[in-house]
């Protein structure tokens, strides 16, 4: 009876659908592939474009942060100084860090009716006859989608402040920022298919609470990503629509068991 009561329970967790599922799906689909391509180029252009602008402003506002060295005297000045260039080098990869975020929210909310196109589509295609129609692509919809858009980019700022004072917590401080932009990535990418429902944002973010492990699994892979200065740009870029797919997959397959 016991066996019973443990297969029957395992038989409702929902189940997770493998990034490379994720990947043989945009590619099998030439449609979801095309539009996959498409977003790719619009984000990366405009993250690129954000960057540039970003990076500029915020070196203009701390330009003359570290220019001039500490005056080394004595053992303890070798140490003030190699603390100094510790710090230099730390705030170099955070400013660009902040940049990058700066940058991506602004790409994120201008394509944001593309990207729920784009899960709409998957899940269109996954579902067969079992999609549920709605109002299609309409102007108030995409005006919807960049409003919602707009909400997760804003709270995205915030996200990236906290960050920023966390990353300087030694060791703890960077476990913390991994975290946070772990559960705000998976936040990122429920938006799409949620916003399709018309979820408020309380709605998504007490989803990634409730769901923390597939949120955790889902966000974890963009959020290193992300983190990486130069590169980020092009890998999500690139990775974007893919994830979107999956996340999109993921949250179908846990919305039927729910």
């Amino acid at each position: 009876m016991h066996q019973m009561n443990s297969a029957t329970e395992q038989s409702l967790l929902p189940p997770w659908v493998p990034l490379t599922y994720s990947i043989a799906f945009v590619l099998k689909h030439v449609r979801i592939l095309g539009w996959s391509l498409m977003l790719v180029a619009a984000t990366g252009f405009l993250t690129w474009l954000g960057y540039i602008e970003a990076l500029d402003f915020i070196n203009g506002l701390t330009g003359h942060f570290f220019q001039q060295p500490p005056e080394s005297t004595g053992f303890l000045g070798w140490f003030v100084v190699k603390g100094w260039l510790v710090l230099k080098y730390l705030f170099f990869i955070v400013i660009r860090i902040v940049a990058f975020y700066l940058a991506f929210l602004v790409a994120y909310c201008l394509t944001a009716p593309g990207y729920v196109f784009l899960s709409t589509a998957t899940e269109k295609t996954y579902l067969g006859e079992a999609f549920e129609l709605d109002d299609g692509f309409t102007l108030k919809g995409v005006v919807t989608d960049v409003i919602e858009g707009c909400k997760i980019g804003a709270l995205g700022i915030l996200v990236t402040i906290a960050a920023l004072f966390a990353n300087f917590i030694p060791v703890v401080g960077q476990v913390v920022v991994l975290l946070i932009y772990t559960f705000y990535s998976a936040l990122m990418f429920v938006d799409y298919p949620a916003s399709r429902n018309r979820w408020s944002l309380g709605r998504k973010v007490g989803w990634v609470r409730d769901y923390y492990k597939r949120s955790f699994r889902l966000g974890i892979f963009p959020a290193l990503v992300s983190m990486v200065p130069i590169i980020n740009i092009f890998f999500m870029a690139f990775l974007f629509p893919l994830f979107t797919v999956h996340t999109t997959l993921n949250f179908i397959a846990i919305e039927q068991r729910r």
